[in-house]
C-alpha cells in the first residue's frame, strides 16, 4: 500500500496518506494558512535539535508499527532520514510535527494522527484553525502522549524539549470567511 501511495500522481494541491490501511487523498492547506506555517517555521528554526531540519515540503513519513504514512503540514526531522532514494522517510526521525486542522482533516488530526504520533514523535503541535487555538502534545509513550497544553491564538505557547521555547502565536489567527471552511 505504501508503494502505491508513493507512486500516486495526485492532482496539484492534493496529498495522499496511508490512514488505517486506506489511501486517503486530501487537499493541502489553504493558501491563507501559509502565513501561519511560515511564522511557525521561522520560530522553530532557532530551536531545532542539532542535525535536524524544519520544513513544510510534502514528504511522507511512515509508521510501520501502526501501518500509517502521513505527510504533515510542517515537520522537524533528523536530516539523515533524507539520505536515501525513496519518497518516504521513517517517522522515527521526526522530533516535531505540526498539523493545521480543517473541516476535512480535523478528525484524522485529532484522532488517528494524535494516536500515531503520540507513540513516536516527541512533540506534536495541533493548530485548530476553526477554534483558533493551538495544542502542544509531548512525552510520547506506547499508549500515546502523556502531556498536553493548549492556548488560544494570540497567547504564547511553551514548546517543550527538545525545543524548549515560547512560541508567539499572535500571527496564527485567520479571519473566517463565509461559506469557506478552514
Amino acid at each position: 500500500m505504501l508503494r502505491i501511495v508513493e507512486e500516486m500522481d495526485t492532482p496539484a494541491g492534493y496529498k495522499a496518506e496511508l490512514i488505517r490501511g486506506k489511501i486517503v487523498v486530501s487537499a493541502w492547506s489553504k493558501l491563507r494558512c501559509k502565513r501561519v506555517m511560515k511564522s511557525l517555521r521561522r520560530q522553530l528554526e532557532f530551536h531545532v535539535p542539532d542535525g535536524h531540519d524544519v520544513d513544510v515540503a510534502p514528504f511522507l513519513f511512515t509508521f510501520p508499527q501502526s501501518e500509517r504514512g502521513f505527510g504533515p503540514d510542517l515537520h522537524v526531522a533528523d536530516e539523515a532520514a533524507f539520505n536515501t532514494d525513496g519518497r518516504h522517510a521513517d517517522g522515527a526521525a521526526l522530533s516535531l510535527v505540526a498539523e493545521l486542522t480543517s473541516d476535512s482533516t480535523k478528525d484524522v488530526d485529532w484522532l488517528d494522527k494524535l494516536d500515531t504520533y503520540g507513540r513516536v514523535v516527541p512533540v506534536y503541535l495541533l493548530l485548530d484553525m476553526k477554534v483558533q487555538e493551538i495544542s502542544a502534545f509531548w512525552d510520547p509513550s506506547p499508549k500515546g502522549y502523556r502531556s498536553r497544553t493548549n492556548v488560544p491564538f494570540g497567547r504564547p505557547l511553551h514548546v517543550p524539549a527538545p525545543f524548549d521555547f515560547e512560541l508567539d502565536t499572535s500571527e496564527f489567527a485567520i479571519e473566517a470567511r463565509e461559506n469557506d471552511p478552514a
